[in-house]
């Protein structure tokens, strides 16, 4: 798993029965310290720059309203041992930030949320200033779980100055995918590389994004398993085409498939936002080696384009895979303070909080009800980078930003919305579909790799039940 949130890992579901916990906030009356103490509130940003970044936002948050914050950064592979812990022993957080969607949902099955304070802080942030998308996803039928912050998202990157002499549409369909693999696959360049690494949740990740926009959904609205529909054995078919025919030997992963465009030696492959500021030399650990990169390491970022969401002949529209990172409000929790909290992180400490590491933090709220377009406009100026800090606007076409930035809209995820996400959270350790998907990228039959991963599914549904 990337550390900066590329391969981002379901949680498992949590099996905590809560009872009557109390948290570190106090008797749920609000008022910080006055309630009973500070504010406990986790992150999941635990890398240090992160974690002092966070710091300093807490800070101003408790200068301006008085209330003190304890910030406890936790890391996301020990986010259910360590909340599982926490409500064991009736000291649950009282606010929760960072957190994917699958741990949304874990944390509401277990009843760990206070549902009428996270709607109170989005109605006195006014709903119509989020993507419709984020809200979906994080609501539960009509309950609001979670307040939607910001978001990651797949990216198909594609290198403009080879499509533009091949005279080559954008990748924004199955057809021209593997038109454009065909065409520009060489013994020079492969036509298009992406992860197919058993076992490796970026190789689901990787295949859920090209298969939403084909309708293959892990589950349908009654929870039955669809990996085996026609819809997804053509994903499988496909993204099978594409490794096995016009990629690099070996199986490929989060960070091989970096490498190999980094080098010049692929024309498409799949990422995450995060990727944007590495593309633009900007990360001494992760730079670009293209031949034309010794004279100017942002070339691949001025050569490159991103289609973020894509369209297969068998889906309705065009869909794309990403991550949003909530904030919530824990169940007992200092309610008033928490919210105060959270509405403070979505409005003035917003723009700071994006600017963490703005890659990989597009805003899903774009702005206020008197600026609609704030947040939004004022990410596409923020400085990126680890060891050099520059905007992204300084690399990247305002198509790119506009593209990225609206990356959201799009945004879908398999069992969310059909209400499994403790499923979807289950088959994170098993891995089945990124099993099909190296069966495919090896030469395997589509339909029988699709079998393979709806029965493994069905089994961990059966296991859950």
């Amino acid at each position: 798993m990337n550390a900066r949130g590329v391969a981002a890992t379901a949680v498992a579901g949590l099996v905590v029965a809560l009872g009557a916990c109390t948290t570190g906030g106090g008797d749920g009356d609000g008022g910080g310290e006055a309630a009973g103490g500070p504010l406990t509130v986790w992150v999941q940003e635990d890398l240090p720059d992160r974690v002092a970044a966070t710091q300093e936002i807490m800070d101003a948050f408790t200068e301006e309203s008085g209330i003190e914050v304890e910030l406890v950064a936790v890391a996301e592979d020990q986010f259910a041992q360590l909340i599982t812990s926490a409500a064991a022993a009736g000291d649950v957080p009282d606010v929760i930030g960072a957190i994917s969607l699958p741990q949304v949902r874990t944390l509401s099955a277990s009843d760990l949320i206070d549902t009428d304070a996270v709607a109170e802080v989005v109605e006195a942030l006014d709903p119509t200033t989020f993507t419709e998308t984020a809200l979906e996803l994080t609501r539960d039928g009509d309950t609001q779980l979670a307040i939607p912050s910001e978001s990651w998202t797949q990216l198909l990157v594609y290198r403009t100055d080879l499509f533009e002499a091949a005279g080559l549409e954008p990748p924004t369909t199955y057809d021209a995918l593997l038109a454009a693999a065909q065409a520009l696959d060489s013994d020079q360049v492969a036509g298009f590389v992406g992860a197919t690494a058993p076992g490796d949740a970026f190789t689901e990740q990787t295949f859920e994004h090209l298969a939403l926009g084909n309708g293959c959904e892990m589950v349908d609205g009654d929870g039955q398993v669809q990996l085996d529909s026609e819809q997804c054995v053509r994903a499988f078919d496909v993204y099978g085409q594409l490794t096995s025919q016009y990629s690099v030997p070996g199986a490929q992963d989060v960070d091989t498939t970096r490498a190999t465009y980094f080098a010049g030696q692929a024309a498409m492959f799949v990422w995450s936002s995060f990727v944007l500021d590495e593309m633009a030399g900007l990360r001494e650990d992760a730079m670009p080696s293209c031949p034309e990169c010794a004279d100017d390491p942002a070339f691949l970022a001025k050569n490159s384009g991103v289609v973020t969401a894509i369209e297969g002949p068998d889906g309705t529209e065009a869909a794309q895979f990403g991550e949003i990172t909530s904030w919530t409000v824990t169940a007992g929790a200092d309610s008033a303070g928490a919210r105060e909290l959270v509405e403070y992180m979505m409005s003035d400490g917003y723009e700071a909080w994006i600017a963490i590491a703005p890659e990989g933090k597009v805003p899903v709220r774009t702005g206020t009800p008197e600026e609609p377009e704030q947040f939004t406009e004022a990410w596409a100026t923020l400085p990126v980078g680890v060891d050099t800090k520059a905007p992204l606007t300084d690399f990247y076409s305002a198509e790119v930003i506009d593209d990225v930035a609206a990356g959201p809209q799009d945004l879908a995820r398999w069992g969310i919305t059909q209400g499994q996400g403790d499923l979807l959270g289950a088959t994170q350790g098993e891995h089945p579909v990124a099993q099909a998907v190296s069966e495919v990228a090896g030469g395997g039959d589509a339909a029988q790799a699709a079998q393979t991963a709806a029965d493994a599914v069905r089994s961990i549904q059966e296991s859950l039940q």
